[in-house]
C-alpha cells in the first residue's frame, strides 16, 4: 500500500501458529534512559552495555549531547563521560519528540545547567501535562516557568541548580515526576525528601527502578523508615560515580511475544531475565498462568506455552503498575472465555494517546464489546472480525494489536513504523515468529 500523508503504509499480518520460537527482546527503555541520566552527571566514563536503539534514547542521547555530554554509542557498550553534575546550556531548545522519560528526565536535569535550557517536544508532548513536576523542582529552589499551554511543555529552566529540602508531589498522574527529581536530586545543595499527595504514586515499581539505578551510580538514596506516611530521602553530595552498567531485557516489549503464543498457541522464549526485577511488566507472566498458559523459568530463560484447552478468563484484574501491558493485556482478553476488566488505570490517558479510548475504539473494531470508564476498561469478547486499527502515533497500540492478528484473518495495522519509538524491529520478529 502506497505511503502519502493522509494514507499512511498499513501492514497486514498473516495468521499462524503454533510457534516455536526463541525471541531477542531489545534492551529496557527505562533502564536505558534513566542509566543515560546518571552516567551523564557522573564523575568519569561509564560503560552502557544492551542499551535500547530507539526514537526514545536517540531524543535522551541527542538532548545530552547538547548540553555538553559525550555519548559514543556506534558499538556496545555505549561510553557516557559523565561531567560530575553540571550540564552546559545548549543553543537551541531540546526536543524530546514524544518521549515522556526524556521530557520529564530532561526537566529535571536541566536545572543542574549552567544557564537556561528549554525542553520542548512533538505535538503529542505539547499535550502530556507536566506541571506537578515543575511545581515539585521550583518548591525546591529551581527557577522553572511553564511555556506551553494547560500546563504542558515547552519548559523554561534557567539553570543554576536546586537548593533542596522537603517537598510535597503529586504523583497521582505519573511516576515519571518522582523519578525526574529523584535522578537529579543527588546534585542539590541539601537532601532532597519527596513525599506524595494522599500518599498515591501510581506505578510505583518504576520509582524502585530509578532508585536501583540510582544506587548502582552511586547514590544514596531510600525510602524513608517512617510509619504511617511515605517518603524518598536522596542525600546531598552523594551524586553518582561511573561505572559498568548492563541493561536488562525490555519488560514491556518481552509482552507480546509472550502473548503471541498465548495467543496463537506453541511456545516462546526470551532469554537473559533476571530472576528479580523492578520492571513491573514482567508480571505479566503471572497472569498468563492463571490464564492456563505454562510458564517454564530456566535459569535466566523464560519460555511461555500456550494453553491446552483455551484462555480462562480472569475477571477483574488491577494493572496500575503495569500500565503498559494492559494494552497487550487488553488484546489478549479478546480470546478468553469470558468477560474482563482492567481496573486502576486513568493515568494511561495521558501516554502517547488517550489509551482507554484508543483501546475502546480498536476492540470494538474487531468486534468485541468494549467500554472505557475513567479508570478502567471493560471487554467482553465476541465474534470477530478483520479490521485496519488506527494506531494514534503509539507504539504500543500498533504493537498489541497486531497481535490479535496471529488469530483473525484480515487484521491490517495502520502506521507501522511508529513502533520505532521503543521496538523499530518488531514487525520483523513478528514476521518471522
Amino acid at each position: 500500500m502506497p505511503a502519502s500523508s493522509d494514507n499512511p503504509v498499513a501492514l497486514p499480518i498473516e495468521p499462524r501458529g503454533p510457534l516455536d520460537v526463541t525471541v531477542k527482546v531489545p534492551g529496557s527503555k527505562s533502564l536505558t534512559n534513566r542509566a543515560l541520566v546518571c552516567a551523564a552527571l557522573a564523575n568519569g566514563e561509564s560503560h552502557l552495555f544492551g542499551g535500547l536503539e530507539s526514537e526514545d534514547t536517540e531524543v535522551m542521547r541527542g538532548s545530552l549531547v547538547a548540553m555538553g555530554v559525550h555519548v559514543d554509542s556506534e558499538h556496545d557498550p555505549w561510553l557516557v563521560g559523565g561531567r560530575g553534575g553540571e550540564l552546559m546550556s545548549p543553543p537551541a531548545p531540546l526536543f524530546t519528540a514524544n518521549s515522556g522519560t526524556s521530557a520529564r528526565f530532561l526537566t529535571a536535569a536541566a536545572c543542574l545547567a549552567e544557564g537556561p535550557v528549554v525542553v520542548d517536544g512533538g505535538p503529542r508532548m505539547r499535550q502530556r501535562p507536566i506541571q506537578d513536576l515543575v511545581d515539585a523542582l521550583t518548591a525546591l529552589g529551581a527557577d522553572a516557568r511553564i511555556q506551553g499551554q494547560d500546563g504542558c511543555p515547552p519548559v523554561e529552566l534557567r539553570g543554576g541548580g536546586l537548593r533542596g529540602g522537603e517537598v510535597e508531589i503529586d504523583a497521582s498522574r505519573s511516576s515519571q515526576y518522582v523519578s525526574a527529581v529523584m535522578l537529579a536530586a543527588p546534585y542539590a545543595a541539601d537532601d532532597v525528601v519527596l513525599r506524595f499527595v494522599d500518599d498515591v504514586i501510581v506505578s510505583r515499581p518504576y520509582v524502585d527502578l530509578t532508585l536501583d539505578v540510582m544506587k548502582a551510580f552511586g547514590a544514596r538514596a531510600a525510602w524513608l523508615d517512617e510509619p504511617g506516611r511515605e517518603g524518598i530521602r536522596v542525600r546531598a553530595g552523594s551524586g553518582y560515580q561511573a561505572r559498568r552498567y548492563r541493561i536488562e531485557p525490555d519488560a514491556s516489549a518481552a509482552t507480546y511475544p509472550f502473548c503471541a503464543a498465548a495467543i496463537a498457541g506453541g511456545r516462546v522464549r526470551i532469554d537473559n531475565i533476571p530472576d528479580r526485577s523492578h520492571q513491573s511488566d514482567f508480571e505479566i507472566l503471572a497472569l498468563l498462568e492463571r490464564m492456563g498458559c505454562r510458564v517454564i523459568r530456566d535459569g535466566s530463560s523464560v519460555t511461555v506455552e500456550g494453553p491446552e484447552n483455551g484462555l480462562k478468563s480472569l475477571g477483574e484484574v488491577d494493572m496500575n503498575h503495569m500500565s503498559d501491558a494492559a494494552l497487550t493485556y487488553a488484546v489478549l482478553c479478546l480470546f478468553a472465555d469470558g468477560p474482563t476488566t482492567i481496573t486502576n488505570v486513568a493515568h494511561i490517558r495521558i501516554k502517547e494517546t488517550d489509551r482507554l479510548a484508543a483501546l475502546e475504539t480498536e476492540l470494538r473494531r474487531l468486534g468485541a464489546r468494549a467500554e472505557a470508564t475513567e479508570s478502567a476498561l471493560h471487554i467482553r469478547p465476541g465474534p470477530l472480525h478483520g479490521a485496519e486499527i488506527e494506531t494514534y502515533d503509539d507504539h504500543r497500540m500498533a504493537m498489541a494489536f497486531s497481535l490479535a492478528g496471529l488469530r483473525v484473518p484480515g487484521v491490517v495495522i495502520k502506521d507501522p513504523d511508529c513502533v520505532g519509538k521503543t521496538w523499530p524491529g518488531y514487525f520483523e520478529v513478528l514476521k518471522h515468529l
